[in-house]
């Protein structure tokens, strides 16, 4: 994930410097036809442009995060209290998309509609994985990830549908339950699973292998399993023939 800089340092929620202390991240969708996070960082860094603030972009073309306000300053993304709360990042939408009335839209072209909004998708889960390490967030705690409609029902945000919306009427695979989940698993390493209301992978048992060495002389393969008894560690050794043919 590449985090380029652009702080919104004429904004007006930038120059009035109100930090929160973090207990929380939304999501949001920027609701328009615009996949160029740039667009909206030359856009919003204006003196006169007091009508929002968020923490972040997503390009839709790149899947780059575009900073724009500090983490911990107060931003104007959700229209209610959890501006005094939450993280608010924005993933941008396919230009092929166009909006006919309030959350609904129509699609030019799917397939790049699709590919943007998973491209945003998997940033987001990298994006706030990290952030939930940085402020040592539990991403599956109560009111810790939340959508920006789940921020309208649980009365702390405005009235919006996003992002679900999107992913819904694409026909995508993605809810925030499993947004969820997923960012959970890039939090210890694991990739987004692209369908990620599949359980089949966690009900497989996994386990992992260490080899500390491997040795031609058969005194050398039992001295390193001494020395690794002797520090504790459990080991046993096993035989393993080569074929040199033709080497």
């Amino acid at each position: 994930m590449n985090i380029i800089n652009s702080i919104l340092t004429n904004n007006p929620c930038y120059k009035a410097g109100r930090t929160i202390t973090v207990k929380g991240l939304m999501l949001h969708s920027v609701g328009c036809s615009q996949p160029n996070a740039k667009v909206f960082v030359r856009n919003w860094n204006k003196a006169d442009f007091d009508s929002a603030c968020v923490h972040a972009f997503i390009d839709g073309n790149t899947g780059d995060v575009y900073q724009t306000l500090p983490w911990n300053y107060r931003g104007w993304h959700g229209g209610g209290s959890c501006n005094n709360t939450h993280i608010g990042v924005e993933m941008c939408e396919s230009a092929t998309i166009r909006y006919t009335s309030g959350a609904n839209f129509v699609v030019n072209n799917e397939t790049d509609a699709k590919a943007v909004a998973t491209r945003t998708y998997k940033s987001a889960v990298e994006l706030f994985a990290n952030l939930c390490k940085e402020y040592n967030l539990n991403p599956m705690g109560d009111n810790v990830i939340i959508s920006h409609r789940e921020g309208y029902t649980k009365g702390i945000a405005s009235n919006h549908g996003d992002p679900e919306h999107l992913w819904k009427q694409l026909k995508l695979p993605y809810t925030m339950d499993g947004f969820r989940a997923d960012v959970k698993k890039a939090m210890s390493g694991e990739s987004a699973n692209d369908n990620n209301n599949s359980d089949t992978e966690s009900n497989k048992k996994v386990i992992y292998r260490v080899q500390v060495g491997a040795f031609s002389v058969k005194q050398n393969a039992y001295n390193m399993l001494g020395k690794l008894k002797k520090a504790g560690f459990d080991g046993f050794i096993t035989k393993v023939e080569l074929n040199t043919e033709g080497k």
